[in-house]
């Protein structure tokens, strides 16, 4: 019997481009209905992260011409990786395993078929990676490597030059239910489920239409939540860098108390000025790195739902 698969896809002012990503996902589902490698009842299901464009009233059309596709609308903006387990969450009672991509048609639908077939293997984690960068800038494939290296210098455990492109079987889909924080950044949750993983690799297209959701500030935000939501390191970093200033200072301080009894004082005003804004600077950087932490703290206690769904549309026939 075929498994039913629900492809899940947050949208955030995606007009532009959502009659075309619904075009070819249609053509992708049926395809693979008529192959019988998926259920009929297997289905495509739009996220609404509060667009301010056309966004929802394009996904009630899909939704009202054509059972494949259904729709969630949440209360309010809350972000991508929360748009995303919101849909996943919402699929996951009605599916047999649930795929994410972007709407910008920049994963390759193609993968689709490879993911579904490692699944059947018996795989219930597949991870689409990117196998070249060839459509990005080389600061953009400068900066999403170093990330990626350094989440692992921070003993992140991370998929290289994953996104949030996967397929996600049901019981990974409800053990993935059982992490309950807040701040959210699900490529360094999903490999905490464990179970039998494997990789699809693709080449990422160049986005069809529209504008990139995660303009430089935004993309820097995602780096910070996710460093922090995973790794302590940097506050032992500031720990280590500490220790070791504090024994150069009391190597400076013995320094000086003996060039004081030597009779070569001297006023090196160069040296204090240096010290003084090393130090602050020093001082700021770990106040604002311990803060950041602290914030989450804040924010995880409130126990705050990460998403509120206002509507879910589907079709039943």
């Amino acid at each position: 019997m075929s498994s039913i698969i629900y492809i899940v896809v947050p949208c955030y002012n995606e007009e532009a481009v959502l009659h075309e990503t619904s075009s070819r996902l249609a053509e992708k589902m049926h395809s693979l209905m008529q192959a019988g490698k998926i259920s009929p009842q297997s289905r495509v299901m739009f996220v609404n992260d509060g667009s301010k464009d056309r966004t929802w009233e394009i996904i009630e059309e899909l939704v009202a011409g054509d059972n494949l596709f259904q729709g969630v609308k949440l209360s309010r903006n809350k972000g991508h990786q929360n748009a995303l387990l919101a849909g996943l969450m919402t699929a996951k009672d009605h599916c047999d395993a649930a795929i994410s991509m972007d709407a910008d048609l920049q994963d390759d639908i193609n993968a689709v078929d490879e993911m579904i077939a490692k699944f059947d293997q018996g795989c219930d984690i597949v991870y689409g990676v990117r196998s070249e960068r060839k459509t990005d800038t080389f600061f953009k494939k400068f900066t999403a490597q170093g990330y990626y290296k350094l989440l692992a210098l921070m003993g992140v455990d991370i998929v290289y030059n994953h996104a949030d492109y996967r397929l996600m079987s049901r019981r990974a889909l409800q053990d993935l239910e059982s992490f309950g924080e807040v701040n959210l950044f699900l490529r360094g949750v999903v490999p905490m489920i464990g179970y039998r993983t494997d990789k699809v690799y693709y080449e990422r297209a160049e986005r069809f239409a529209g504008e990139s959701k995660y303009p430089l500030k935004k993309m820097l935000a995602f780096a910070m939540e996710g460093i922090t939501s995973l790794s302590v390191k940097p506050i032992r970093f500031i720990t280590t860098v500490g220790f070791v200033i504090f024994l150069v200072s009391l190597g400076m301080l013995i320094y000086s108390v003996v060039r004081h009894f030597m009779g070569a004082t001297i006023q090196g005003w160069t040296s204090l000025a240096v010290s003084v804004w090393a130090i602050g600077g020093l001082q700021l950087l770990a106040i604002g790195v311990v803060g950041e932490y602290i914030g989450k703290i804040y924010l995880e206690t409130k126990h705050r739902p990460k998403y509120i769904i206002e509507t879910y549309l589907h079709r039943d026939e």
